[in-house]
């Protein structure tokens, strides 16, 4: 027999958590990130719509959020955290700092996969007399869609751990479950049991993202 602290119950409320915390950050932190990697690639020397201005601006400005550590960036933003979710600990006081680590991270990573599509691409689309916005929209990010797909996946997966991390400060999900019982009462099961359900789950969606990837690149 299997002695645990934890009961089944506060088991499957923590993966609850820890999927709210990843998805919503996840959204959001895409609806960000996304735009924010078209803009770096975009507005960069040689982009579409040249500013170098603002991409001296916006360039900065992600790489210092992205040298922060999770658990620094989220003790620094406590005050913006509190003013907008009125909360500092639990499930809602991790999404704050979550969506502003992913948000940047995502940003990156898309750029990185823009950059990568054959400049033939967007030259054809200058002859043909499309927009920058149609050239965006309908030659450059259908020609990096598997790219990205496998960006989102890694960023995905960069996010559990976030959320994980979140919880040594009382952030919720399975992080804060390993935290409590595991580190803090010596629960050796809830620690491999949390390791056991985190790998799974990683490798689970590096499989989806993997798959749907490759799926993009036959049919294209």
């Amino acid at each position: 027999m299997i002695e645990t602290a934890i009961t089944l119950d506060q088991f499957v409320q923590a993966l609850h958590d820890t999927l709210v915390m990843v998805s919503i950050s996840l959204v959001i932190g895409s609806l960000i990130g996304i735009p924010l990697g078209i803009l770096l690639v975009v507005t960069r020397p040689g982009g579409l719509i040249k500013n170098r201005t603002f991409y001296n601006i916006l360039n900065p400005i992600i790489n210092i959020i992205r040298s922060l550590p999770f658990i620094i960036l989220m003790v620094a933003i406590i005050p913006l955290t509190r003013l907008i979710v009125n909360t500092t600990i639990g499930t809602p006081g991790a999404i704050v700092p979550l969506i502003i680590f992913i948000a940047p991270y995502i940003g990156r990573l898309v750029e990185n996969s823009l950059l990568d599509v054959n400049p033939g691409i967007l030259e054809a689309a200058k002859s043909m007399g499309a927009t920058p916005l149609q050239a965006i929209w309908y030659f450059l990010l259908p020609e990096a869609l598997s790219s990205l797909i496998l960006a989102l996946t890694t960023a995905t997966i960069g996010l559990i751990g976030a959320t994980a991390m979140a919880g040594t400060v009382g952030g919720g999900g399975i992080g804060d479950l390993a935290i409590t019982y595991g580190y803090q009462r010596f629960d050796t099961f809830v620690t491999v049991t949390t390791a056991i359900v985190l790998i799974i789950t990683v490798q689970l969606i590096q499989s989806l993202g993997n798959l749907f990837a490759s799926k993009i690149r036959r049919e294209s």
